[in-house]
């Protein structure tokens, strides 16, 4: 059957439209006249084709917006009422659009108290014209035979989407809407596809977004560096165009903004403004969660204290325990409850549960106090972790993990130790997706040249770099997942946030020692030295992976955006000397390694077998279902099969043993 899409026969109220329109020109009345305009030029056409009855436009609205055809007035409405009407309903959205204004204006100035002059560099657009200027020099968009080919495939792809609604010169002859050309999971909601609008217009975007990702691809005569930059920027562009992040082009929030009587838009623009003052994206409700409650909440002691690091030793849950403790490295980047975010995902709580003493070092978010660290002294702290650890319990040695930048600190670690010959301190190294060579580092390196790294270092205060900038930077390689869609979700539908803890984790960002930041972007992301054989040096002794012997295991995950499966697999190429199990897990950079059993998710890689490439491990690979930690632990109990009571000072602060503090200890606390 048919589905009807007239108008209901109830009394009709004003049509909103044109007072949300005024709502967002009052806002920012220069950007709302271009964009109207340029909304004018694409829909003129459709317009045209459609006439102006308020039966067609109830034809057009009826399926996509089944609220919005209540706001067409029937044609025998009485005039009397309809005017009433309009005119209650125009001084509620006046109520609305007077709210917004005043909210924003009061944060202008917020702002305008807190810094006089030239806005921070980031929401500067002054730096966004020379950057869209390069740009458009580089991708040939003002070739005639390029403009050609985008106006006989936008022609063709008009007439093609409202012929298949029975519109224009092709009416008849196409499938049903049902059937579009291009699909994205960003218009996958019905209301994409059950106006012609709407479709017509995500489907011009996406068309849009093919021919400037591929007008950057076949860009030639530059350095592969500067035209991988270029399509990175090309596809940062296309993605923030998207007509899911305008409140007019976008079905679900007209929808929203009609259900709530424009309270959505006002609970979005609150939540901007929170974010803005706050200068962090907001991906999940701040107050859900509480450090050593409901988050980081393993039973543990702060057993040791630098000026860089707490070191956390966690409490057995077995009355026997492996006789090599297990010292976990975390990276500094982010906070170390990544591996402990509750006890149903928690690695630390699945390791002691193994029979495991697992000791965790907590780092110290950078402040002018530690403004001098370089790598040396972290390089010097994972030395001494592991000291500490084997001095507490009498062992002569410690299995180690060393997770994203402090894995790769970690094998600088291994090598220094081996050039001491002092390699037995380190029983085994486990690599989370930790890379040392960089030459294939993916996303990442088109933030690596003089010009960006000079513009980070510009960032720094008192020594340190705010770690919301490189909270930001790494958002921005999964910009749809972890920028756009929190943008759709919080601002313009103005959703409540949810409670997640993988989330609460990903915003508490961190701040890192600005010297440290440069030298390590230069000398490894951008000049690659730590793979040249003692062309880096740490504590006075030159670095060279290929002395390390310890048994290593190392994994990588199949989707990792920020360390790529092909770049932690090269990490083999320079172990000739050191036994080496290679895992690739399914999923990326945080899901392929917070892969607890009990979850039967995912699903790894294994391959005995000697090759020289990836892509030659994965055609011998044998694919294994959910967690790859039993396969770890079973690696790890191969190299270490003793074990000893859970007693004395595996029990961090029994008797006789001061403890500093509980864990999570004091450090993961500070800002």
């Amino acid at each position: 059957m048919a589905e009807d899409t007239t108008a209901p026969t109830t009394d009709q109220p004003a049509n909103p439209f044109a007072a949300l329109q005024e709502m967002w020109a009052s806002l920012l009345p220069a950007e709302a006249e271009v964009a109207q305009e340029a909304i004018g030029q694409m829909v003129a056409p459709l317009m045209s084709a459609w006439g102006s009855s308020a039966e067609a436009l109830a034809k057009m609205a009826g399926p996509a917006l089944p609220h919005l055809a209540a706001y067409l007035p029937k044609p025998d409405a009485d005039p009397a009422e309809v005017a009433g009407d309009v005119a209650g309903e125009a001084a509620h959205w006046a109520d609305v659009s007077t709210r917004l204004q005043a909210m924003w204006l009061e944060f202008q100035n917020e702002q305008a108290l807190k810094a006089a002059g030239k806005p921070p560099h980031f929401l500067d657009p002054a730096q966004w014209l020379p950057m869209a200027q390069k740009w458009y020099q580089q991708v040939p968009l003002a070739h005639p035979e390029v403009q050609r080919k985008i106006w006989e495939d936008a022609q063709g792809l008009w007439e093609g989407v409202l012929g298949s609604y029975g519109i224009g010169p092709r009416a008849g002859e196409e499938a049903h809407a049902t059937a579009l050309p291009r699909h994205d999971k960003r218009f996958a909601d019905a209301r994409w596809r059950d106006n012609p609008f709407f479709a017509l217009v995500h489907q011009a975007y996406l068309m849009v977004a093919e021919q400037m990702v591929a007008l950057a691809d076949s860009v030639e005569g530059l350095e592969p560096e500067k035209k991988e930059q270029l399509r990175f920027a090309t596809r940062v562009a296309v993605d923030a165009l998207s007509p899911d992040h305008f409140p007019l082009t976008n079905p679900l929030v007209l929808e929203k903004a009609l259900e709530t009587r424009g309270e959505s838009l006002v609970k979005g623009l609150s939540h901007l403004l929170d974010d803005l003052r706050r200068g962090q994206l907001t991906h999940t409700d701040p107050n859900a969660f509480r450090l050593g409650e409901n988050i980081a909440a393993t039973p543990g002691k702060v057993v040791h204290e630098s000026r860089l690091y707490q070191l956390i030793q966690y409490t057995p849950t077995t009355d026997k325990v492996m006789t090599t403790p297990l010292v976990i490295f975390p990276p500094w980047i982010n906070r170390f409850y990544i591996l402990d975010l509750n006890p149903r995902k928690s690695f630390v709580k699945w390791a002691l549960d193994q029979g495991l003493s697992v000791f965790m070092v907590s780092w110290k978010s950078a402040d002018a106090s530690i403004a001098d660290v370089t790598w040396d002294d972290y390089i010097a702290a994972e030395i001494e972790a592991i000291d500490v650890a084997c001095q507490r319990l009498k062992v002569p040695s410690a299995h180690t993990i060393g997770y994203c930048v402090a894995g790769t600190t970690l094998a600088a670690t291994l090598a220094v130790l081996a050039r001491k010959g002092e390699q037995g301190r380190v029983a085994s190294a486990t690599f989370f997706t930790a890379q040392v060579d960089f030459e294939k580092a993916g996303d990442l390196k088109n933030f690596i040249d003089d010009q960006q790294i000079a513009a980070l270092q510009a960032l720094a205060t008192d020594g340190f770099i705010d770690g919301r900038y490189l909270a930001a930077t790494f958002n921005l390689l999964r910009g749809n997942d972890l920028i756009w869609n929190y943008v759709v979700q919080n601002y313009l539908l103005g959703e409540d946030y949810p409670a997640f803890d993988l989330l609460y984790w990903n915003g508490d960002s961190t701040n890192l020692p600005a010297g440290w930041h440069s030298a390590y972007l230069k000398d490894l992301y951008r000049d690659n030295r730590l793979v040249v054989p003692d062309s880096l040096s740490a504590l006075g002794v030159p670095i060279d992976l290929t002395r390390i012997t310890t048994p290593c295991y190392i994994q990588a995950g199949r989707e990792d955006h920020i360390a790529p499966a092909e770049s932690v697999w090269r990490f083999l190429h320079h172990l000739p000397h050191a036994p080496h199990t290679f895992l690739l897990a399914g999923s990326g950079h945080i899901a392929g390694v917070v892969n607890p059993p009990a979850a039967h998710k995912y699903q790894y890689w294994t391959n005995g077998a000697e090759v020289d490439s990836l892509a030659a491990f994965m055609a011998g690979a044998s694919e294994h279902p959910g967690s790859w930690w039993p396969h770890w632990l079973e690696w790890l109990r191969g190299l270490d099969g003793t074990s000893v009571s859970a007693k004395g000072k595996r029990v961090p602060g029994g008797r006789g043993d001061k403890a500093i503090e509980e864990a999570p200890g004091s450090f993961v606390r500070q800002r």
